[in-house]
């Protein structure tokens, strides 16, 4: 059986490991909605940034193809999870 790696969100879809971490990188893990389970890797963000979360682009949600998913810091207060919030276009 082999373990279970998340996907890094913005690797190529032709990236022959689209699962390895680099050290020295911080990563957040994604919740809910379509990018769901993926690592963001949020090492140049400012604080600020990282408290506001992002709009990610993605395929997989509601508006299709270049229509965004908006994740912020969980409410609990881990700040290694972003929570799904809704998809834009």
């Amino acid at each position: 059986m082999t373990e279970h790696r998340p996907r890094i969100y913005g690797s190529d879809h032709d990236d022959p490991d689209p699962y390895t971490t680099h050290p020295g990188h911080e990563y957040v893990e994604l919740h809910g909605g379509p990018l769901d389970g993926q690592l963001l890797d949020v090492t140049g963000l400012t604080a600020e940034e990282r408290t506001t979360g992002a709009l990610l682009i993605t395929n997989h949600g509601a508006h299709g193809p270049g229509g965004r998913a908006d994740y912020e810091p969980s409410a609990g207060g881990d700040p290694g999870r972003w929570n799904w919030i809704g998809d834009v276009p």
